[in-house]
């Protein structure tokens, strides 16, 4: 990756970028008024987004894999996946509720989770190592609302603008690694009592491990690594599910229980 953006233009960009989101008002895709940009331009956005929570009294709580079920590239017309970071404000209870007032667009995915024990460190990382360094696992549900109109973009579009990453809900029962097959590990999505979507865990990169592991190999590129104590959501494992105002949603994981919230 090259970088073909100035430091006066990844600080521009992010705080447009950034204010989209904490407004609530969709954009066009960054790409149509910088064309050239590049992977490592749109990730000093996001970085810079993230700095900018940070200056501002937000901790960031965890990080996020986006774009890595076969399903969901396939939804989007891309291939490679792409990584985010969770603000602390991003966080909602499970059975809580969700205001959609201060989204744009959101739609939901189910997701398996990983809290760590150890650090992970690219490049080289694999899902060996990710096990081993593997806490725990949790169910979590993921509220992404892409800033772009029309839920239109290209995928340096959507690194800039954190991955899409809003909300998340975070489920109550925990497992060992050892415990689960998380490859074959089923998820079925309810919205107002109706079954909208099942999947597996293997619908992640053929192991939700995989996405870890890819996560710390891309953070590696940029000189950084996953600590201990990091929680991630590994990505969807089913396409996303378009929400609105009076929906309700429940998660159902084999043996790892439900995650539930309401829209309003």
């Amino acid at each position: 990756m090259s970088k073909t953006f100035s430091q006066e233009q990844v600080l521009a960009l992010a705080e447009h970028v950034e204010n989209a989101e904490l407004q609530a008002h969709d954009i066009t895709k960054v790409t149509n008024d910088y064309p050239d940009m590049t992977f490592e331009d749109a990730y000093d956005v996001q970085w810079e987004i993230r700095r900018r929570k940070e200056e501002r009294g937000n901790k960031i709580v965890g990080m996020k894999m986006g774009l890595t079920s076969w399903a969901k590239m396939a939804q989007m017309g891309v291939e490679t996946p792409i990584y985010g970071f969770l603000a602390d404000y991003f966080s909602v209870p499970d059975g809580g509720v969700v205001n959609t007032k201060e989204l744009i667009h959101p739609k939901i995915e189910a997701e398996i989770a990983f809290v760590t024990k150890a650090p992970l460190k690219g490049p080289g990382c694999h899902i060996g190592q990710v096990l081993a360094a593997t806490d725990f696992v949790i169910p979590a549900v993921e509220i992404i609302d892409s800033r772009y109109e029309n839920f239109k973009f290209d995928l340096v579009s959507v690194v800039a603008d954190n991955a899409s990453s809003t909300r998340f809900i975070t489920g109550g029962q925990m497992a060992d690694v050892a415990d689960v097959d998380l490859k074959t590990l089923g998820v079925v999505v309810e919205k107002n009592g109706e079954v909208v979507d099942v999947g597996a865990g293997a619908a992640v990169l053929g192991h939700p491990a995989s996405s870890v592991a890819m996560l710390a190999n891309l953070l590696a590129e940029r000189g950084e690594h996953i600590p201990a104590g990091t929680f991630i959501m590994t990505g969807g494992i089913t396409a996303a599910i378009t929400v609105e105002p009076g929906d309700n949603i429940t998660v159902r994981y084999q043996g790892l229980g439900t995650v539930s919230g309401r829209f309003i």
